[in-house]
């Protein structure tokens, strides 16, 4: 096989001791996959008995597409089905005559496995997935947990390899970006695939990818990370930055507050004035009464009333409704006040997207972790079955956090502050 020089400059990383997760992502017919199947079936060759991963989010998508690569590959490095390797189609194992071996894995995040435990008793020495922006962090991890078979004997490191299209996700906030920025750690490397980087790709092919929507394009010709969905966005990412930056007249003292569930989550509790948000406050691992007892000091602190807080209620978050008297539960799935909408929080989401692109929303911090988790949050505000008929919503939490590898508490308890622009004098006087 001949190698491209970025299929070289990414083999390289991998052949690296000091790197052990490797991006090789970009423009279709960057030769991704081809690297991806190469690296796999070289360490199967190099290192007898040992065992490789291939993975990708959809067991019969690999099948159809990534293992006709490896198919690929195993003929021009001359190797023969029934000689050098076997396949079974049952047990989804790829076995060389050395006894090394390959497992291929269904990686998708199925509700009856929110955990991978279908991986659990998985040992392996390295792992391959492809378009791995389709699989969420938590399985990218996960695999890379698995990988810990004889690599003394074989004095490797782990290693993992993901390939991809770009896309707004856990790729590119942990690789791409920080790679742009220069601030990627050395354990890490990325490296951009282009068509036009690969000798061996049909200019037919990439003739064809001219003639591609902008969208499109920009995505899988230019490999441009950078592009702009405009079509299901629901906000502006330059607006976005400007609430960072926005002078709003003072106002009425608000807060609103997501509860953390289980897990990493965390607490979010906002302290407003008017439309801008003066204070994020992060609470981690905290019971509903300890973040009770802060919600109602800080109002005391600030002087709001009790019907000025606003609280997810929905499940643990009920618990902290319930000890504060006279606060607003949000139900997220309660029917919407006013308009087409699914649901309550679709409203409060596409209302705050209007003020937001109006530069009516301003965030008051200066702390660098929440500018950027919240930045990611909104750009993640996007309508969900756009090309349907019916009400408006937005894209479901479980889809958001796959793309983000987190719950978006931030801009959720940003979102219910809108709560109070929908229904101004939903208030009893004690």
């Amino acid at each position: 096989m001949i190698l491209t020089s970025k299929q070289t400059k990414a083999l390289n990383y991998l052949e690296d001791q000091t790197t052990n997760e490797v991006i090789f992502g970009g423009g279709a017919g960057g030769g991704k996959s081809a690297l991806g199947c190469y690296w796999i079936i070289k360490n199967c060759l190099r290192y007898k008995g040992s065992r490789w991963l291939i993975g990708r989010a959809v067991l019969k998508t690999l099948k159809d597409t990534t293992l006709n690569s490896f198919y690929d590959i195993c003929k021009l490095q001359g190797l023969r089905s029934g000689v050098h390797y076997k396949y079974n189609a049952q047990s989804n194992i790829i076995t060389f005559s050395n006894g090394s071996a390959i497992y291929l894995k269904d990686l998708f995040l199925y509700p009856s496995d929110p955990n991978f435990d279908e991986l659990g008793s998985l040992e392996i020495s390295g792992a391959f997935i492809d378009e791995c922006n389709q699989v969420t962090e938590k399985a990218f991890n996960i695999v890379k947990s698995r990988i810990r078979y004889k690599l003394d004997l074989f004095n490797i490191i782990p290693k993992i390899l993901g390939t991809c299209n770009p896309s707004k996700g856990f790729i590119y906030n942990n690789f791409y970006k920080p790679a742009k920025e220069l601030k990627l750690p050395n354990n890490k490397a990325f490296i951009q695939a282009l068509a036009t980087d690969n000798q061996n790709i049909s200019l037919h092919y990439i003739e064809s990818l001219k003639t591609l929507d902008n969208f499109s394009k920009e995505r899988l010709l230019y490999g441009n990370w950078e592009y702009d969905d405009s079509k299901n966005n629901l906000i502006d990412y330059n607006k976005i930055v400007e609430i960072y930056s926005n002078e709003l007249p003072e106002g009425k003292q608000y807060i609103s507050a997501d509860i953390a569930r289980y897990g990493k989550d965390k607490t979010i509790v906002m302290l407003w004035s008017g439309l801008t948000v003066t204070e994020i406050h992060k609470l981690s691992k905290k019971s509903t009464t300890e973040v009770a007892e802060f919600i109602k000091s800080l109002a005391a602190a600030k002087g709001i009333h009790h019907n000025n807080i606003i609280i997810d209620e929905d499940g643990i978050g009920g618990g902290t409704v319930d000890q504060i008297k006279g606060c607003k539960g949000f139900l997220n799935g309660s029917k919407a006040i006013k308009g087409n909408y699914i649901n309550l929080k679709s409203e409060c989401y596409y209302r705050l997207a209007e003020l937001i692109n109006k530069n009516q929303i301003a965030v008051r911090t200066e702390d660098v972790d929440i500018r950027k988790q919240l930045t990611e949050e909104l750009e993640w505000v996007h309508r969900h079955n756009a090309d349907k008929d019916g009400k408006l919503a937005i894209l479901p939490k479980e889809k958001v956090k796959e793309h983000l590898g987190r719950s978006p508490d931030i801009s959720d308890a940003l979102m219910m502050r809108i709560y109070f622009e929908l229904k101004p004098f939903d208030f009893v006087v004690e």
